[in-house]
């Protein structure tokens, strides 16, 4: 499946309380190991591999409440999700700085080790190691002492933590919803 949104498309879908896909990871190859410039302005490719883009995240969440939803697909083929009833994204200035809270789900709480955490790729570092978390785990993300939800990493650092347990991944979905 290939999502693609154009501008238009977008404000229909929030306007309309429609879910919009922000991410898409089908396989964790190295799609996903971008620099600041291109999550900042989002990028996909013909496979299903998807970034919104941090800029607009930011203008949708920011003065608007909104949920985000991921859905997890295991290696193994089984579903999970983790849904968060507080999502926001700052703006570039800030880093695009981003702050969760309220989960539910049956996935477990991975995503919110990293509230209030900016945005890190390889060529801009804002997490809490020396080193860069993007390099390590092949792309970029909110990482705080690297990742419990590294949905945007590749191969072995495609994964979600909870409790010790990893879930190595084989595709994730995030959505943003009223």
């Amino acid at each position: 499946m290939f999502w693609f949104y154009s501008r238009n498309t977008i404000i229909c879908c929030v306007a309309n309380c429609i879910p919009l896909l922000i991410q898409q990871n089908i396989n964790g190859s190295n799609f996903f190991n971008r620099s600041w410039e291109e999550f900042k302005v989002g990028f996909n490719d013909s496979r299903g591999n998807y970034w919104l883009g941090n800029e607009l995240l930011h203008q949708l969440t920011f003065k608007n409440p909104y949920k985000l939803r991921f859905d997890l697909q295991q290696r193994n083929g089984s579903w999970y999700y983790a849904e968060y009833s507080t999502f926001v994204v700052s703006s570039e200035a800030q880093n695009y700085k981003m702050v969760v809270s309220g989960y539910s789900g049956n996935a477990g709480d991975a995503f919110s080790y990293h509230n209030n955490m900016m945005f890190t790729t390889y060529d801009r570092d804002n997490d809490h190691v020396s080193g860069s978390c993007a390099l390590w785990n092949g792309g970029g993300f909110w990482y705080n002492y690297c990742s419990f939800a590294s949905v945007n990493g590749r191969a072995d650092g495609f994964r979600w933590t909870v409790n010790g347990i990893v879930n190595y991944l084989q595709s994730t979905r995030m959505w943003l919803m009223c």
